[in-house]
Formats: structure tokens, sequence, C-alpha cells
């Protein structure tokens, strides 16, 4: 070989080597930024979704059907529910977002006047008891916000008051006194107690009714005192079992629709990017591998 085409040979030598490393760099900068996309890639994929459920707590008042309608599609109105005094719905996933949860008498049109209506925001993984409360005559809508796990080693557990005939009502879990003197209409917050099989007393005007429970652990509960034709009614609902973040009681799905949907992944451009890069390093080396045959041919 020529001293020129050696010449020749080690600048293209040094060029290939310049590219390689820029290609490399290159592929180490989409790998970086393919790493941070994946993340914001599965956040944005995520179902962005909480769980609302309805309750008719108002003694004496007649049944109704609870309409919710997101401020995002206010003109499609949510299937309502129909709950009668003492009954508490399931929960059900609904996006997140605005809404106006509406009381209407049971059968009545979807046009007509609500008999109390309230607006409430929905958090992505929250949980929401949309409670009635009050006397049938001056009815209102309290929006409890739910949990959705307990502590480590303990249950947690909130009191409804929704008994007209009993004003104030005392309620205690084993030697834990869970509400005092509380009012009608009134709602505790948690209570952290003990786990296991325990006696809930409940005491007012003088009468005292006993009941057993048994909580487990990482289980929240609301219990709930209701009117009765012979007294006091007392119910206790599970909230959430404690063994995962979806809430317990049947989560339908007739409130969705309005999820947003998957963003693209970045697999596609990212595929693009490297067989694009791969085609301009075997064109690198083929043009590098003809110009050295062509000067390693001896000069006549």
């Amino acid at each position: 070989m020529s001293r020129r085409a050696l010449i020749v040979w080690e600048e293209l030598t040094v060029r290939l080597r310049r590219i390689l490393a820029l290609f490399t760099m290159i592929a180490a900068l989409l790998g970086c930024v393919a790493s941070a996309a994946a993340p914001a890639a599965s956040a944005a994929t995520a179902p962005a979704t909480g769980w609302v459920r309805c309750a008719n707590l108002s003694p004496g008042s007649q049944s109704v059907d609870t309409y919710l309608l997101a401020f995002s599609n206010s003109g499609h109105p949510l299937p309502p529910r129909h709950v009668s005094y003492g009954d508490v719905s399931s929960y059900r996933v609904v996006s997140v977002g605005e809404y106006t949860v509406a009381l209407r008498p049971a059968g009545a049109s979807a046009s007509s006047p609500p008999v109390v209506s309230a607006n409430f925001m929905v958090s992505a993984g929250t949980g929401y008891t949309l409670v009635s409360l009050g006397p049938a005559t001056a009815r209102r809508i309290e929006v409890l916000r739910d949990q959705m796990a307990a502590p480590k080693g303990s249950a947690l557990v909130r009191v409804i008051q929704a008994s007209l005939k009993q004003d104030r009502v005392t309620v205690s879990y084993g030697t834990d006194v869970l509400a005092q003197q509380l009012a009608f209409g009134a709602v505790t917050s948690y209570t952290s107690v003990r786990p296991g099989t325990q006696t809930v007393t409940f005491s007012a005007s003088g009468q005292q009714t006993a009941m057993s429970v048994t909580l487990a652990a990482a289980s929240v509960h609301t219990i709930v005192v209701l009117d009765t034709a012979s007294g006091l009614k007392v119910d206790t609902l599970t909230d959430a079992a404690g063994s995962s973040d979806v809430p317990v009681g049947g989560a339908a799905t007739g409130f969705g629709g309005m999820a947003p949907r998957p963003v693209p992944g970045s697999a596609p451009w990212l595929a693009t990017l490297t067989a694009g890069l791969l085609l301009m390093t075997v064109g690198v080396l083929g043009l590098c591998r003809s110009r050295r045959q062509r000067y390693a041919q001896p000069i006549r």
C-alpha cells in the first residue's frame, strides 16, 4: 500500500472512530430518555379513577334515586342508584373530576327538580360516601371521604348517627368509646381500635343495646345508627377489607366511560431511531471498506 493510501486510510479511521463515538453518545442519551419516559408513560396510562357509593340516612324520608352528573360530560347524567332509608349502595368506579349529586323522588323524571343536590370533587384512588342526612323536611348531603386502609395491626371505625328518635347516642367498642353523646346527623372521624371480636354497646336515653362484631386487622368500617319501629338498629359497613387499596362492596362499572385514554408509548419512535442509527453505521462501514479497497490497489 502506498504512502498516500495509508494517509487516506488513517484519516478515514479517525473519522470512523469519531462517528462511532457520536453514535455511542446518542444511543446513551436515547437510553436515558427512554428510562425517564417509562415512568411518565406508566403514570399517564394509569386509570385516573375513584370510588363513590350512596347512602340514604334521612329517617322518615321517601326512597330516592341518586344521580351523578360529571362536569366534564354534562350532557350525559350517569345511571341513578335507588336507595331507601338505611340503604348504602356498593362502591362504583368513577373518573376523577367535579360532579353534582342530586336526589330525586324514586321514579321521578331525571329532568325534575331535585330534592337536594351538592357539588364535590373526586380524586384518584379515593373513596367517597354520599350521605343523605337530616330529617325529611331539611335533608342535606354530606360528602364523606372514606379511608382505604388502616394502620398495620389496627382497624379503623367511624360512627354515623342517623337516628331521629334518639337525639344523643354513645357508642363503645369494647373499652374504646367511639362516640360520646353523638347528635342526630353527626359523623365522627375514624378511630383506631384493636382488631378481633369485641362487644359494641349503644346507649341512648337510659337504654342500652349490645352486639358482637369482628373486625379484621387493617380493615376500615362505618357503624350506622338507624331508627326502626321497635327502636334502634345498627349496621356495620365495611369500607375497605385491608387486602387491597380497592374498597369492597362491588366496584360496578356503570359510571365508567370518561377515563382518559392511554397515551402512545415511546417504543415506536425509539425503534425508528435505533434502526436509523444502524443503517447509518452500516453505510459508513461500507463506504470506508470500498475506499480502503480502492486505495489498496497498487499504483501503476
